[in-house]
């Protein structure tokens, strides 16, 4: 019984000794974890005080800040058809070009193309965004030091607009008067507006002058007014630099094949004929379509003013350097002389050497007979002139970038970047 006892007695002094041991370990435990989380610490500072002396380190984008000599430009829909070569023709004068775009209607490709032809720090930015977040264009602008916007993204199919205005109005002119409030905001002091003679309608006289009165006939042009208007009601109490381009029927690509025209397929039926006219060739649709015979004209067919793309673009960076602030330029970009539509087929027959099947259908809603410019005042005041007039010529560099691009911008494209 006694030795019962003792062995109980001994076991409990055993736990306690234990019980003790751990208790007196415990402190060492907690210290030597209190020793890692203080080593970590001051790793971490150390760490901070090396970044911060690097000259890299909080330096801001040089997208973020003005820089003497530097003109940063942004390019909204930079990745489409005009507003790729507009940038293209920037970043080769040396300008910063911002491009901002929801590839909704453009293209990734042509982006990788100008990444590619301007791949130094500090020359060329792409973020996909749609203008129609105002938050989102807000904090573009906040984050971005902009000297100048030109404005070029945008919905642009006659035919389209007559299916579905209210994306036209919606995309042309809400999201123009969103760029205008950011621009106000913070301080952007140049825009460069990219118009349409669409907002003049069926002029009773032509050629058609900047004073020649504007009542288009179809939702493109109207919301292409509505958007001018909203600009110039703005600037009746601003003293920002407005020019305001008016241009005709874009046609050609970058003479150097490095850019070009290529739209979505959902989208060629509402296309640009010379769009048209290449997928004849190329056998992509069957035959072209002539919509309208019966117009008072010569042969019957729609008569344009075909202004080539580098001509246009070139227009744009005189307009950009030639604004001046608290001033408002309109001009009408164009060649100052029409063709019909069936002298542009033959044209297109010869420049691509294919026998394209036509077939003459009715007129498509909200086309008008006649359209041609009178560029005598963008030629006294910008001293601008188109130069690239031929259109056979025009039409056999576009195609040369289409036969070599057979699926425009894509994976044979970007699979060789």
């Amino acid at each position: 019984m006694q030795s019962l006892n003792r062995s109980r007695t001994q076991s409990r002094a055993n736990r306690s000794m234990s019980l003790g041991g751990m208790d007196f370990a415990e402190p060492k435990k907690k210290n030597h974890f209190v020793g890692k989380i203080l080593l970590t610490a001051v790793l971490t500072a150390l760490c901070i005080l090396m970044l911060k002396q690097s000259p890299n380190f909080n330096t801001p984008s040089v997208f973020s800040r003005h820089e003497e000599g530097v003109t940063h430009v942004l390019v909204t829909g930079g990745a489409g058809y005009i507003g790729s070569h507009a940038a293209l023709r920037l970043l080769k004068d040396s300008y910063r070009v911002t491009i901002v775009d929801n590839l909704s209607r453009g293209n990734i490709g042509a982006v990788k193309v100008l990444q590619d032809l301007f791949p130094e720090p500090g020359r060329l930015q792409f973020i996909y965004a749609d203008l129609g977040d105002a938050k989102a264009v807000n904090r573009i602008f906040s984050e971005n030091a902009f000297d100048a916007v030109m404005h070029f993204a945008a919905v642009a199919y006659v035919g389209e607009s007559t299916l579905d205005p209210l994306k036209y109005y919606h995309n042309i002119t809400s999201n123009t008067l969103v760029v205008l409030e950011a621009m106000a905001s913070h301080n952007v002091k140049t825009l460069i507006y990219s118009s349409t003679c669409a907002t003049y309608g069926e002029p009773e006289k032509m050629p058609i002058t900047e004073e020649t009165p504007q009542i288009p006939i179809n939702p493109y042009g109207k919301a292409k007014k509505m958007a001018e208007d909203i600009i110039l009601d703005f600037h009746k109490n601003s003293n920002m630099a407005v020019m305001i381009l008016r241009y005709f029927n874009v046609i050609g690509s970058d003479p150097e094949g490095r850019l070009g025209e290529a739209p979505r397929p959902e989208l060629r039926e509402h296309g640009r004929i010379s769009g048209a006219c290449f997928d004849a060739a190329r056998g992509i649709i069957d035959g072209l379509k002539v919509r309208g015979t019966d117009y008072k004209t010569a042969d019957g067919t729609c008569i344009r003013d075909y202004i080539d793309v580098t001509d246009l673009v070139d227009a744009h960076v005189k307009a950009l350097e030639k604004a001046k602030p608290g001033n408002v330029g309109i001009y009408n970009v164009g060649t100052g002389r029409g063709r019909s539509v069936k002298e542009f087929v033959e044209a297109c027959k010869k420049a691509t050497g294919v026998s394209i099947k036509v077939d003459f259908l009715e007129r498509r809603p909200g086309d008008y007979a006649e359209v041609l410019a009178d560029p005598t005042k963008i030629l006294r005041e910008l001293n601008w002139t188109a130069r690239y007039t031929d259109l056979q010529e025009s039409l056999q560099v576009a195609w040369r970038w289409q036969k070599s691009h057979v699926n425009g911008y894509g994976p044979a494209l970007i699979s060789s970047l």
